[in-house]
């Protein structure tokens, strides 16, 4: 027990990230909408309106950093 665990904070923004934006996507989904459209629709023109108020959606993606929500859609495409 004396070693140190080490704690990856990019890591963890990523997984948070990435948990948002799916469970807003399931959201959308849920109330017909479709999820691709309105989060790009978000992200693209800075208007949280596409994002259902709905169970919180709209607070939980307006939560995330909108930079770091891009950063990390990139990762995972070039990876």
């Amino acid at each position: 027990m004396d070693k140190t665990t080490l704690f990856d904070i990019a890591n963890f923004k990523s997984e948070l990230v990435i948990n948002t934006l799916n469970e807003v996507a399931s959201i959308l989904q849920e109330k017909g909408y479709n999820p691709i459209n309105q989060i790009v629709g978000y992200i693209v023109n800075n208007d949280p309106t596409y994002i259902t108020n709905y169970k919180n959606a709209r607070d939980k993606i307006l939560k995330l950093d909108k930079s770091e929500l891009i950063a990390v859609l990139l990762r995972k495409v070039l990876e």
